[in-house]
């Protein structure tokens, strides 16, 4: 045998000794660490959550009585995406938790983020015995700011579009739209997303202070850092950033989050409804599971109805290799869009529907399953 042979025997015989130690561990179910270094960082999403928060004993809309708290009714899918949103915290670099206005009394309000970190805390040890990489509930803590109140609506969501001029502009900063625009500016290369569950004034703030107080090459520099994946027109500073910032990279979905909803078409109910989600989430897995919603805004229906959830699942599943976030005509668990104007960066829902999101609900719901399991305790 010659010097070649001899080598590509060599490195065949390695290889396959290596092929055995793999299987071997997967057999086992050994799984190797997460990878928290440099390189790993690199690809972890920064993201930021700006949510229309309701307390977690929020009234659901079609259960509201006369006499009601107003700031109390509202939809609890919120709650439902934040539950589900914090077991995948691991996955990400979360930068901010903002509170934006809502509730049929149009208020935000970020102590009901807070009550629900409170029950995050309960959990986070149990957590990070599967991922040492679950923030803490500090930390979470110290990103969780308030927005304006009386912004929220438009005839998207069934109520009247507040002026733009009234939400937006000179002397309507807030603690989050500064915060926000901290966040932006940081010497960090990867991009910020920012995934909107109500209105998007807190960050159309952000844009318009720096539009307002920089030279226009640092606003193109602020806006190509920025990366936002809107649920619905919710107020009027939707349009007014659509049509502002041609550059600015947007998401905006108005259909196909309905995917998330257990009843929806083309679905598989059985994977999302109450039993399910009962069985799976609600008994016996800690406060934080306990704090599930039953149902969204109409009690009716119970089961999942998570519509700002594919927001942050457009990343999970770009963490996991399925798709690349910056490309959104190709299908990740956070929906396919499509792009009608070339020249404009925005994204709109794929003519496919629904099923864009829904198609991906046994691996979806699988893997959150797994993940609300790792909230119990280990055994004694």
């Amino acid at each position: 045998m010659n010097s070649s042979a001899e080598t590509l025997a060599k490195v065949l015989g390695a290889l396959a000794a290596l092929a055995v130690l793999v299987d071997l561990a997967g057999a086992a179910g050994a799984k190797p660490p997460p990878d928290v270094g440099a390189a790993a960082t690199a690809k972890r999403p920064r993201v930021v959550i700006s949510t229309d928060f309701p307390p977690l004993d929020v009234i659901p809309v079609k259960a509201a009585r006369k006499g009601d708290p107003p700031e109390k009714c509202s939809d609890p899918d919120d709650v439902q995406s934040m539950v589900r949103f914090l077991l995948y915290a691991n996955e990400f670099d979360v930068e901010g938790l903002v509170a934006s206005a809502g509730t049929f009394a149009n208020v935000a309000r970020k102590q009901n983020i807070l009550d629900i970190l409170d029950l995050y805390a309960k959990v986070y040890e149990n957590l990070r015995r599967h991922d040492p990489r679950y923030p803490t509930p500090d930390k979470l803590r110290s990103v969780t700011w308030q927005g304006r109140d009386g912004s929220w609506g438009t005839t998207n969501v069934g109520t009247t579009a507040k002026p733009l001029d009234q939400i937006l502009g000179a002397g309507k900063d807030s603690e989050a739209s500064d915060a926000i625009i901290n966040v932006v500016d940081r010497s960090d290369p990867r991009p910020v997303w920012v995934c909107v569950w109500g209105g998007s004034r807190e960050v159309a703030q952000a844009v318009w202070k720096v539009r307002a107080t920089r030279s226009p090459a640092e606003l193109e520099r602020f806006l190509s850092k920025l990366r936002l994946y809107l649920i619905v027109n919710q107020d009027s500073t939707t349009p007014w950033l659509l049509d502002s910032f041609p550059s600015l990279f947007v998401i905006l979905s108005e259909k196909n989050y309905l995917g998330m909803f257990w009843h929806m078409h083309g679905s598989d109910p059985k994977l999302a409804d109450l039993a399910w989600i009962n069985a799976n989430i609600r008994q016996g897995h800690g406060p934080l599971g306990a704090v599930y919603p039953q149902s969204g805004w109409d009690p009716k229906y119970p089961g999942v109805q998570e519509g700002d959830t594919p927001s942050f699942l457009h990343l999970v599943s770009a963490v996991r290799g399925l798709n690349d976030p910056e490309k959104p005509d190709r299908p990740g668990w956070g929906g396919k869009f499509v792009r009608p104007n070339p020249s404009q960066n925005h994204w709109f829902d794929d003519p496919a529907g629904t099923q864009t999101v829904s198609r991906w609900r046994a691996e979806v719901q699988a893997d959150f399953a797994r993940r609300v399991d790792w909230m119990q305790a280990p055994p004694p």
